[in-house]
């Protein structure tokens, strides 16, 4: 696994609750390569996982850089995430999201530009979302909010090859209502669910988020086995301490700081509102949402 640290920075819109009781398997021996870019402005980790075997390869999570002072965006991320997959020779697929973020602009534009054959794509409430900010930034008519914007929209259970790995999506909200993970071989994509064990979990105080939910979106993610290797969508190194973005489900069981495979679902709830409550909104929310809801 490798990392690279980037320094400068009308489908159903009814939710479908997370089953946490079902158990998730896959073939032995399917182990994609993931390489890791992290964009130390937003404390973003964009994801290039390939299959080995056919150099097929996904792209989770890619970031545009924005600097809030001067309003200018730039593609130094998207440019360093392309060429490491052009020098490569990876056959870029799938540019897919964990959900519409709001700390950080997506990239996702950038780099269909530079691999037009892949398809971009997004969990199917994506469509929720962008109906709740289509009111909230009063967007014209012309905005579609039927998630035409993506080529895919994933619902839960979804299945897809990626080479000759398999992949399966796992609705999982709580901190939005459109977030999914991306189970691939034995590793799975957490974005905004869950992060490393001493992080925690995700706030749930956005337009349709909720700890309830989250709550079990995450018994469901340790439905999988204790060995399914997690990579999460941000780190933001607490306590200063250097870069992690590996880690694995058993591990989040036993250590994650607020959610164990032992907490009480009330104790999760009750704490979990009351941390949101103190949060103040992302820098980059305003610009973030209106680009990302429009891929």
């Amino acid at each position: 696994i490798n990392h690279c640290r980037q320094i400068d920075a009308k489908r159903t819109p009814l939710l479908s609750q997370p089953n946490p009781s079902t158990t998730y398997h896959f073939q032995p021996m399917s182990k994609p390569t993931v390489h890791a870019f992290y964009h130390e402005g937003t404390s973003t980790l964009t994801y290039v996982v390939v299959d080995p075997d056919t150099n097929k390869t996904m792209i989770i999570d890619p970031v545009m850089d924005f600097n809030f002072s001067s309003g200018r965006t730039g593609s130094d991320h998207n440019d360093k995430v392309a060429t490491f997959c052009e020098e490569n020779k990876l056959d870029v697929q799938y540019i897919c999201e964990s959900h519409v973020h709001a700390d950080h602009m997506t990239g996702g534009a950038g780099l269909s530009e530079r691999f037009p054959g892949a398809k971009t794509g997004i969990g199917e409430h994506v469509t929720t979302v962008q109906g709740t900010f289509k009111k909230v930034f009063n967007l014209k008519e012309e905005f579609s909010e039927d998630g035409s914007q993506f080529d895919i929209l994933f619902k839960d259970g979804q299945t897809f090859q990626l080479g000759n790995l398999e992949g399966r999506i796992m609705h999982t909200p709580g901190h939005t209502p459109a977030c999914i993970c991306y189970v691939i071989g034995d590793a799975v994509f957490t974005g905004d669910t869950v992060f490393m064990p001493d992080m925690g979990t995700a706030r749930c105080d956005f337009p349709g988020g909720s700890s309830d939910d989250l709550y079990a979106s995450i018994k469901k993610l340790y439905s999988l086995p204790d060995e399914t290797r997690v990579f999460v969508g941000h780190d933001y190194q607490p306590g200063g301490r250097e870069l992690k973005y590996e880690t694995t489900i058993g591990e989040e069981k036993a250590k994650n700081k607020q959610l164990t495979a032992d907490t009480p679902k009330e104790q999760f709830v009750q704490w979990r509102s009351e941390r949101d409550s103190s949060l103040g909104m992302p820098k980059l929310i305003i610009p973030s949402l209106q680009v990302n809801l429009r891929n």
